[in-house]
């Protein structure tokens, strides 16, 4: 057996994992604008975050939808209308959101 492992020891957590899915400065914040302020339509979304480029936020919304986070929905008007809702999955989310808050704002 090496060095500091117990015999009985759980896994890890999946970090890497869930980085790759939530990681990057754009996703989380994606993220919580959806949990916490529900459904946006795609410039709603831009106009709330200061400095990311259209083709950024096209990015990171796909791959946010990819995962099972976000959900798109496309309305055949013209102009076409798009809204971005976050899924179950993501307001799950929502207490690891609260105790990130707690964790900054406390001494």
């Amino acid at each position: 057996m090496a060095g500091h492992e117990k015999p009985d020891a759980a896994p890890l957590c999946p970090m890497p994992d869930i980085a790759q899915i939530i990681g990057g400065k754009w996703k989380l914040i994606i993220l919580q604008i959806l949990i916490f302020q529900g459904t946006k339509r795609f410039n709603e979304l831009r106009r709330l975050m200061d400095g990311i480029t259209q083709t950024m936020l096209t990015k990171q919304l796909r791959a946010l939808e990819r995962d099972g986070l976000v959900i798109r929905k496309v309305y055949a008007e013209v102009p076409p209308r798009v809204e971005y809702t976050a899924t179950q999955r993501a307001l799950d989310l929502e207490e690891m959101f609260l105790a990130m808050h707690k964790w900054w704002t406390s001494e």
